[in-house]
C-alpha cells in the first residue's frame, strides 16, 4: 500500500485502522509518500511506532520519490493537499470579498482546489498504471472528492472515491437510537458534499438500499426495518439541526437529513455574512494551528498511539471507512458501503457516467451502486445543477483555459452570475498561479 500525502496528520489514524482489519487484509509493505522531509520523519516515525506497538510485522518506509512509492503497489491511497493550508486559506477567504462562500470543497474555493488538484491526481494515476501491480486500486480521499473521482473515472482509471460524511452520520444516528452504529442502515444519496439521508433503519448495516427492509424482531427501542427519521427529528431535533446546519423545519419538510455541506446552499447569504464578520477565523487558520500542535506531539518518541487531539482535526472515522473499503476490494466480501462511483442508473435523472455518492455493494471488481428512489424536484434540480458544474470543473482543470474557468463558475450554484464569474476567475487564477502550470506554462 502506498499512501500519497503520507505526511498528513491523518496518517496515524489510517495506519491504526489497518491493524483493526488484519483478519480481512494484511498489509505487508506500507510506503508513505510525501515531499516534506519533516513530515516524513515526524508522521512516519509515529506511524511506524503505532504499527510496531500493535504487533504489525510488515515492511515500512517513507519516500519523496513517487516512482519508488508506486512500484508494485496494490492500493494507492491519495490524501494530498496541493498548496497546503496556505492555499486553503485563500480558498476560504478570497471569495468572501466578492460576496461568495469561502469553503475548500464547494463554491469558488472548492473550484480553486479542484484546479490545483485534478491534474496532479491524474498524473499519479498514470504513474500507478505504469508502476503498480495489475489490478491496483486508487482510493481517493482528496477533496473535492466528487470532482477528483469524476476526473479519474472519465479517464478510465481503477478508482473509488471516499468521504467520511456518511459513516460519521451513521455513527451519530446509532448514538441517538441507542444501538450499535453498524446496525443502522442509511439511505444516503446525492453528490459528494451534497447528500441527504432519506431513511434510517435498524437491522441491516451501513446501507440497505431504498427499501431498507429488515426483519420483524426488535432493535434498540423500535422495530427493525421501520424508518426512524421522524422519530429522530421529534426526539433530537435541536441536535440534528445543529449538526446539519439546516433548520429542523426543512428536515421535516424534506423528510431527510442533509449533510452539513448542504447548509452552504440553503443558507448561503447567512454563511457569507458570518465569514465576512470582523474577527472571523478561517478553518484553514484553525487547522494550521492544530497541525502545529499535533506535529509537536507526534515528535514524542514515547507516543505509540494516535493522540486524542487528532479527533479535532476533522475526518472522523476516515480510517474506519478507508480500511473497510480496501478490505472489501481485497477480499470481495460484498459489503454495503457509501462511496463515490459511477451512477450506472442508480440515481434517476443523472447520466450513467456521472459520479454519485450513495450506497454500493463493494467487491473485488469494484463498487456497484444500489438503485435509489427518485429524488424530489428540489433535491434533483440542485444535484443536476451541481453535477453540470463538476463536469465543467474537470474540463477546466484539464484544459487550462480561462474561458472554461468562467463557464464552470457560471454553472456553480454558489456563484452563477456574470461579470462576477469573470472577476473571480481572474482572481482565483492569479492567487493560485504557482500551482497551475497548465494555465501558466511559462
Amino acid at each position: 500500500m502506498a499512501v500519497v500525502g503520507g505526511g498528513s496528520t491523518y496518517t496515524p489514524e489510517l495506519v491504526d485502522g489497518l491493524c483493526d482489519l488484519e483478519d480481512r487484509m494484511v498489509v505487508d509493505d506500507l510506503v508513505l509518500l510525501d515531499p516534506s522531509d519533516v513530515r516524513r520523519d515526524v508522521v512516519g516515525g509515529l506511524s511506524e511506532r503505532i504499527l510496531r506497538a500493535r504487533g504489525w510485522g510488515g515492511t515500512f518506509s517513507t519516500t519523496a520519490d513517487p516512482h519508488a512509492a508506486l512500484e508494485g503497489a496494490d492500493f494507492v491511497v491519495v490524501q494530498l493537499r496541493i498548496g497546503g493550508q496556505a492555499a486553503r486559506h485563500v480558498d476560504e477567504t478570497l471569495p468572501v470579498g466578492y460576496g461568495c462562500l469561502g469553503q475548500e470543497t464547494v463554491g469558488a474555493g472548492g473550484f480553486a482546489k479542484a484546479l490545483r488538484t485534478v491534474p496532479v491526481v491524474l498524473g499519479l494515476a498514470e504513474e500507478m498504471v505504469a508502476r503498480a501491480n495489475p489490478g491496483a486500486w486508487l482510493v481517493d480521499f482528496t477533496n473535492p472528492v466528487g470532482i477528483v473521482t469524476q476526473a479519474l473515472l472519465d479517464e478510465g482509471h481503477r478508482a473509488v472515491g471516499l468521504c467520511n460524511v456518511a459513516i460519521w452520520a451513521q455513527r451519530r444516528l446509532g448514538h441517538y437510537l441507542g444501538v450499535d452504529p453498524d446496525e443502522v442502515a442509511i439511505e444516503h444519496v446525492g453528490l459528494n458534499h451534497l447528500t441527504w439521508i432519506r431513511s434510517a433503519r435498524i437491522g441491516r448495516g451501513t446501507g440497505a438500499g431504498p427499501d431498507g427492509a429488515g426483519g420483524d424482531d426488535r432493535g434498540g427501542d423500535g422495530p427493525r426495518g421501520a424508518d426512524r427519521l421522524d422519530d429522530l427529528f421529534e426526539r433530537f431535533g435541536p441536535e440534528l439541526e445543529l449538526e446539519s446546519g439546516v433548520p429542523i423545519d426543512v428536515l421535516r419538510m424534506q423528510h431527510a437529513l442533509p449533510s452539513y455541506y448542504v447548509h452552504y446552499y440553503y443558507q448561503h447569504d447567512a454563511e457569507v455574512a458570518q465569514q465576512a464578520a470582523p474577527g472571523h477565523r478561517s478553518r484553514a487558520d484553525v487547522v494550521a494551528e492544530l497541525e502545529t500542535k499535533l506535529l509537536e506531539e507526534y515528535r514524542d518518541p514515547a507516543l505509540v498511539s494516535k493522540p486524542a487531539a487528532l479527533s479535532y482535526r476533522g475526518g472522523a472515522y476516515y480510517s474506519l471507512a478507508a480500511v473497510r473499503l480496501m478490505a472489501s476490494l481485497h477480499d470481495g466480501r460484498g459489503d454495503i458501503q457509501v462511496v463515490d462511483m459511477r451512477n450506472d442508473g442508480a440515481v434517476p435523472g443523472l447520466p450513467d457516467d456521472a459520479v454519485v455518492e450513495t450506497t454500493a455493494v463493494v467487491d473485488a471488481s469494484g463498487a456497484h451502486p444500489l438503485p435509489q428512489r427518485p429524488l424530489p424536484p428540489d433535491m434533483l434540480g440542485l444535484v443536476q445543477h451541481a453535477k453540470a458544474y463538476e463536469r465543467l470543473a474537470v474540463r477546466a482543470a484539464c484544459a487550462g483555459s480561462r474561458d472554461d474557468v468562467v463557464r464552470a463558475l457560471l454553472a456553480n450554484p454558489l456563484v452563477g452570475q456574470y461579470p462576477l464569474a469573470a472577476e473571480l476567475a481572474d482572481e482565483l487564477l492569479a492567487a493560485n498561479k504557482d500551482h497551475l502550470p497548465r494555465f501558466f506554462p511559462a
